[in-house]
């Protein structure tokens, strides 16, 4: 291979190189809030609230399952317990998939 060929690729892979990994001047700085505070902190504080707050209405609905279960001593569960459950699935699905964004 000639010198000019080996060049011109060096040349070619640096060109798409620079362009998939920009330099650190170029990156976006983090948003900020009209407060000052940064987004990224502001949403994780939001999403920490939420799951606060869903695993409060998640421990709820599992005491209620439990009363309903100590309290009717059948072999069946209701159509409203069923339903309960899974209301306690959704939840807890949604409190997972917003822990794993």
């Amino acid at each position: 291979m000639s010198m000019g060929r080996k060049r011109f690729l060096a040349g070619w892979a640096g060109s798409l190189l620079a362009q998939q990994f920009p330099p650190a001047e170029e990156k976006e700085k983090p948003k900020r809030l009209p407060d000052g505070t940064l987004q990224s902190e502001a949403i994780l504080k939001d999403e920490q609230k939420k799951l606060l707050a869903d695993a409060g209405k998640l421990i709820a609905m599992a005491r209620e399952v439990d009363e309903e279960l100590r309290k009717y001593e059948h072999h069946v569960l209701s159509v409203g317990l069923i339903r309960k459950l899974e209301e306690i699935e959704k939840l807890a699905r949604r409190m997972r998939t917003r822990h794993t964004r």
